[in-house]
């Protein structure tokens, strides 16, 4: 008889969530109950504050006068989100894949320009990168109509990788072929002295950006420069179709309940229902949902 497999200890990278780690998790990564609410919006007001301290210390007057209370204002957010960052890290069951997803990677990218500073102050300015952290906004708000179509954005742009990218291919042959046009229509002498230079100007006239650097001098040039703008304006429309189409079908294949932001333990992925027992993208069972009790 074949002997009981003993249990193995947890990885250092897989680690149980449970007691203070569970606790700051629901608080750090779910904004459903008050404690995460309270830390969600204290943490976009302290980012607000940073952004407005780089922007301040940037206008020369304010930095003559105040360099030395921005600087010590800096490293203090820098300390603060520092001690997140790890804190983070330390909740999660995986902190190698946290450190790798979207929002680990904004949030060290957050820290590092002030440390790395130190010896190439031209980083200084990158600060300002902590914008970012803001996209956390929707889940603070907890606007379930927000978190739905930013997941419905997200599998429209998808469904429509293909369609797009079928469409930038008809554009491409488009502007290469009017370009071409040009070369030959309006010559070097009047500044399409090639024909990529050609095709530069070809996409600059049909995404309707028009720099003007160059322009078309004979009648014909212009006629055809005449065309290539009006069809810009089709042209701009069509991928907005395509993913506005792939929206609506998302749309009708999501379900009623509304999203919130319940989190992953396992792949941080977030948005499940209240009554889900499962992840719908890896699968694993979800912890008990906490909600936010009272006002």
């Amino acid at each position: 008889m074949a002997k009981p497999s003993l249990p193995t200890p947890a990885s250092p990278d897989n680690k149980p969530l449970a007691g203070w780690r569970l606790r700051w998790y629901t608080i750090i990564f779910e904004a459903d109950t008050r404690a995460g609410r309270v830390f969600d919006l204290s943490l976009i007001a302290v980012i607000l504050l940073s952004i407005a301290v780089v922007m301040a210390d940037s206008v020369q007057s304010l930095h003559l006068a105040y360099g030395r209370v921005f600087t010590v204002l800096e490293w203090i957010f820098t300390l603060l989100f520092t001690a997140e960052y790890v804190v983070r890290l330390l909740c999660v069951r995986k902190p190698r894949q946290y450190a790798g997803s979207f929002f680990g990677v904004i949030d060290l990218i957050a820290v590092l320009p002030t440390y790395l500073a130190l010896f190439f102050p031209g980083l200084h300015a990158l600060i300002d990168v902590r914008v970012l952290r803001l996209l956390r906004v929707f889940r603070v708000f907890k606007l379930a109509a927000y978190v739905a179509e930013y997941q419905f954005l997200g599998r429209a742009l998808a469904a429509s990788g293909r369609k797009i990218l079928v469409f930038l291919s008809a554009v491409l042959m488009v502007v290469l072929v009017m370009g071409t046009v040009m070369y030959v229509v309006e010559g070097q002498t009047n500044g399409f002295t090639s024909i990529p230079t050609s095709v530069y100007w070809a996409i600059s006239t049909v995404t309707t950006v028009g720099y003007g650097d160059i322009t078309p001098q004979t009648d014909l040039g212009r006629l055809i420069a005449s065309f290539m703008m009006l069809m810009g304006w089709g042209i701009l429309a069509v991928p907005t179709g395509i993913v506005t189409a792939e929206m609506a079908a998302q749309r009708q294949m999501q379900g009623s309940q509304a999203p919130t932001t319940r989190t992953c333990h396992e792949c941080l992925t977030e948005g499940h229902g209240p009554d889900a027992d499962f992840c719908f993208n890896c699968g694993a069972r979800l912890p008990p949902y906490q909600q936010q009790t009272g006002a």
